[in-house]
């Protein structure tokens, strides 16, 4: 089986935090995400996997060399969902493949997912899910109706960012040339092409576009509203601190925090803060609800 990750965004709804890192590289309980993702995909079958990248490219390079089963596309321009998938086709072996966005946490299994796909035998199969904020798509029946959320003859729902593809279908799309994969399926839509959808509304997923939504998926996974991934491997609760950080005795944690290789003073108090690896926290600092960048 076969995976794509779409990771080269600016993410520019989280800076300052991504003049750091790329979005896909932020750390969930110390871990980078796509890190984590990566090995999601290997453990539920996936041993090919493409990882496409341009904003703080050689970072995702760097984060993934080495791993078997995974090569890094860098963009030179931001060629945008479609276009990313397009150039990928002539890496791709002749079977469906997965697209997963590479800022989102969920527990989908995609394994299963994909293997519906195959039996189904349909040229695209997106995942969809009842998220009030993000319900954009007209679905009726298994179809998509609408992209636009206009049309009232169906069922409002979100695109997760998790599909899959026949590669054959990419072939529609302008070769080295920056597109949204929505606005070529729109097109598909006019030529009466059916685009599936499967549903998946008891998944969690979040959608790590701003401080806040990344904030409260720490909340989510420190407290035990969200399932934890095994492959970030912090099972603690309210407290995930890494073996690299140094602090002092006295240090105050109110409701939760994790703390990745930094140094903290005496006499601090976080509360809800996710603390980045090489983080300096100066003596009596109190802070809430903040993302602790890197000391330089």
């Amino acid at each position: 089986m076969q995976a794509m990750i779409l990771a080269a965004g600016f993410g520019t709804r989280l800076l300052p935090y991504t003049k750091y890192l790329p979005k896909p590289l932020f750390p969930v309980l110390n871990t980078p995400l796509l890190l984590a993702a990566v090995k999601r995909l290997k453990n539920s079958g996936f041993s090919k996997i493409i990882v496409n990248c341009h904003h703080l490219g050689e970072q995702i390079v760097t984060c993934l060399r080495d791993i078997p089963g995974v090569s890094v596309q860098q963009e030179e321009m931001i060629l945008g969902t479609g276009g990313g998938l397009r150039r990928a086709l002539d890496r791709l072996d002749d079977e469906p493949l997965l697209v997963v966005n590479g800022d989102i946490y969920h527990t989908i299994d995609v394994g299963e997912f994909y293997r519906s796909h195959v039996q189904a035998k349909h040229a695209v199969t997106m995942a969809v899910h009842d998220c009030p904020r993000f319900n954009k798509i007209t679905v009726k029946g298994q179809q998509i109706s609408d992209f636009g959320g206009s049309c009232q003859d169906g069922e409002q729902l979100a695109y997760t960012g998790i599909q899959v593809i026949n590669p054959e279908l990419l072939l529609g799309i302008k070769k080295e040339s920056a597109s949204c994969i929505i606005e070529y399926y729109r097109r598909l839509l006019a030529q009466n092409r059916a685009i599936h959808v499967r549903r998946f509304d008891r998944c969690n997923w979040t959608d790590m576009g701003t401080p806040e939504d990344y904030l409260k998926l720490h909340g989510a996974l420190l407290s035990g509203k969200v399932p934890c991934w095994p492959e970030l491997g912090c099972k603690a609760e309210k407290l995930c601190i890494d073996a690299g950080a140094e602090w002092a005795d006295d240090l105050e944690i109110v409701d939760w925090a994790c703390i990745g290789k930094a140094r903290i003073g005496s006499q601090v108090k976080l509360c809800r803060c996710v603390v980045w690896d090489g983080a300096v926290i100066d003596p009596g600092r109190v802070l809430t609800d903040e993302i602790v960048l890197p000391h330089h």
